[in-house]
């Protein structure tokens, strides 16, 4: 009788365990989805601030003459494209796919060289041409914006990219930092100018740092490394 109670003892510990470790597992799916929900819901709040974001800016770069605000306001539709990406890694089946996180994680980072080049070259032509932007009030007004949202979407994606292990996501979350330092750029320069002509090669200096900052990321997202921001 006592080795039946142990073997019953035995077999109830054992289906105890079992049964605490599904809940367990259980539990952490559940979260784990919703926060693959949230992560699709940030990306797509992300793409309407960049369609944004972009129209706004190009309409004001022409007006002004800005060929930074213009930049910056190109460098929406890239930035959009990572969002997009993102998206469709949490849609359908492909939410619980690793598959699709490599695929995506790869997409994240052509998207870094994407933005790369452009910022890149728009920076050393300013340099060469000596391109100096006209005051606009609604330029400032949507970077000062930009400059306090990127961040805070940006640190929200990397917290999400950590919890659901998706870098893909955390790449996401590194391009609106990019983002935001892009603004700061675009933003001190039109403010800088309207008091100091002489200081217009701030942008393009500051341009050129962080397109070599996109091409680091984009290298340490396609061989999977952590984003370093």
């Amino acid at each position: 009788m006592l080795g039946a109670m142990s073997d019953g003892c035995a077999e109830g510990c054992g289906c105890g365990a079992t049964e605490v470790t599904t809940m367990q597992r259980a539990d952490r799916d559940a979260e784990w989805v919703r926060a693959a929900r949230f992560a699709r819901w940030l990306a797509w709040a992300s793409l309407l601030w960049m369609c944004a974001e972009g129209a706004l800016g190009l309409w004001q770069g022409f007006v002004a003459g800005s060929i930074s605000l213009i930049g910056w306001a190109l460098g929406s539709a890239v930035e959009g494209l990572a969002s997009v990406i993102v998206v469709w890694r949490f849609t359908g089946s492909r939410t619980l796919s690793e598959a699709s996180e490599r695929r995506a994680q790869r997409g994240v980072a052509i998207s870094f060289w994407l933005i790369a080049p452009y910022i890149a070259v728009e920076s050393v032509r300013n340099l060469l041409t000596g391109a100096r932007p006209e005051t606009t009030l609604i330029g400032i007004a949507l970077t000062a914006v930009a400059l306090v949202l990127m961040p805070l979407l940006g640190w929200a994606k990397q917290r999400l990219g950590r919890r659901l292990e998706s870098r893909a996501t955390a790449g996401e979350g590194t391009q609106n930092y990019l983002c935001a330092a892009q603004s700061a750029a675009v933003l001190a320069t039109l403010a800088v100018i309207a008091v100091w002509p002489a200081g217009w090669w701030l942008d393009p200096a500051v341009g050129l740092v962080i397109a070599g900052v996109a091409v680091r990321e984009g290298f340490g997202a396609w061989r999977g490394e952590e984003c370093a921001c």
